[in-house]
């Protein structure tokens, strides 16, 4: 997840740690926390895979004659570009998990609208099935919990069955707006 989202942000530009970090947690805080200790051992990983580098930083001299050093400034290769249209083409489980669902939809604009759909309608039967396991549950325990924890339940249900509609109005939309050969 962390790797499409690094690769995903430098093929929109090149960027630094620092503000790669702070769209990485904007990006990501909304769906994940996001660690910071994860940021730097995964650039390190994509620059050793060759899909990405960075430009090394240079010294300056400052007027007080003290060295101060540049920022790397992170940038895409072409093989890390390939490789991120190669990620973005996989529709597998992770695609419909929360995480990895989050990271996929920050760059459905760069994903072919068969693979988008494909995405959020396993993504739409990921959170069905939560929804049944949750009802289930909620009928199961019944009256043998108190007032609050049946309330907690039913607002935790709602919530998955607002996900529901969204991903349906989501997929509508897909199905619309894709050209006759996509559909």
């Amino acid at each position: 997840m962390l790797e499409i989202a690094v690769l995903g942000l430098l093929n929109e530009s090149p960027m630094h740690g620092y503000e790669l970090r702070k769209r990485l947690s904007g990006l990501l805080g909304t769906f994940r926390a996001f660690s910071y200790g994860s940021l730097y051992p995964t650039l390190r990983k994509l620059s050793e895979a060759g899909w990405i580098y960075d430009e090394s930083p240079t010294e300056d001299t400052a007027a007080s004659g003290r060295s101060r050093r540049g920022k790397r400034v992170y940038r895409l290769t072409a093989d890390g570009k390939e490789h991120l249209a190669e990620l973005l083409a996989e529709v597998g489980p992770d695609a419909f998990e929360e995480e990895g669902f989050g990271a996929r939809l920050a760059f459905f604009a760069q994903t072919r609208s068969d693979i988008r759909l494909r995405i959020l309608e396993g993504r739409r039967r990921r959170v069905e099935e939560q929804r049944d396991g949750m009802t289930s549950a909620l009928t199961r325990t019944g009256q043998r919990v108190d007032r609050y924890t049946r309330e907690l339940h039913q607002h935790g249900l709602e919530a998955v069955d607002r996900e529901v509609r969204w991903l349906d109005e989501l997929i509508e939309h897909e199905r619309s707006d894709a050209p006759p050969r996509d559909r």
